[in-house]
């Protein structure tokens, strides 16, 4: 099983997403344009970045800039979570459901997401869920999502070479595209209890969080590649 992780396994209410943009112009001195992700491209840190950059400064952003923004956003990641910790939290059973499927024989779990690799880690840290024991693919270089999943799903073959079926838990409307267009398996979750928002979009299978493992067992047997959208 392969995991999402903003809206997926945490949440901040938008914070991370204001961090990007004020770290953003903060270096830059110039406005964000929007943490609307759905106008972008593919909906990476990576490509987001890139394509700011492009589009405001007419070239390429460079590995060393890169690595600036990357250092300036986690730190401001670390110091919101210091002082607001009641505003990063896991997704209602998310620490749990993880370390239970680590101890399953039948699963192998990993993550797959459309973040840099050090803020994705360290938001799975802040909530207690074990990174350390998971293949982790983020957006590191990577421009697609389809890549970032294809990377998660090579190392995790590797280590596993007998694994038979892949599933991908997400909570936006890229996961369900994305999953839809390399023929994966999908289960949607929507913690706010909006679960027709993606079965919209084509996912049959759609949960409000991880509380009762049953439940959650139900899905994965349960979860097929996304239709086409109803709309």
């Amino acid at each position: 099983m392969l995991f999402d992780i903003d809206g997926t396994l945490v949440h901040s209410n938008k914070i991370d997403s204001q961090c990007f943009a004020h770290i953003y112009q903060t270096i830059y001195e110039r406005p964000f344009p929007s943490i609307d992700w759905r106008v972008y491209p593919h909906v990476t840190d990576h490509t987001i970045f890139g394509t700011v950059i492009r589009d405001q400064f007419q070239r390429e952003a460079e590995p060393q800039e890169i690595q600036h923004f990357q250092d300036q956003f986690v730190a401001l990641l670390q110091q919101k979570r210091q002082r607001q910790p009641q505003d990063f939290m896991e997704v209602p059973g998310a620490k749990r459901i993880i370390a239970r499927l680590l101890g399953e024989a039948d699963f192998t779990v990993g993550i797959a997401t459309g973040g840099w690799e050090r803020p994705a880690r360290l938001k799975l840290q802040h909530v207690g869920i074990p990174e350390h024991q998971l293949v982790l693919s983020g957006a590191d270089e990577q421009i697609r999502r389809e890549d970032i999943l294809q990377k998660a799903i090579d190392a995790t073959r590797a280590q596993h070479p007998h694994l038979e079926r892949i599933v991908y838990l997400g909570d936006a409307s890229w996961d369900v595209r994305t999953t839809r267009n390399m023929g994966l398996d999908f289960i949607g979750i929507r913690r706010a209890g909006d679960l027709e928002v993606l079965h919209e979009l084509g996912a049959q299978v759609v949960i409000q969080d991880f509380l009762d493992y049953p439940t959650v067992l139900r899905a994965v047997a349960e979860a097929r590649v996304p239709d086409a959208p109803r709309r």
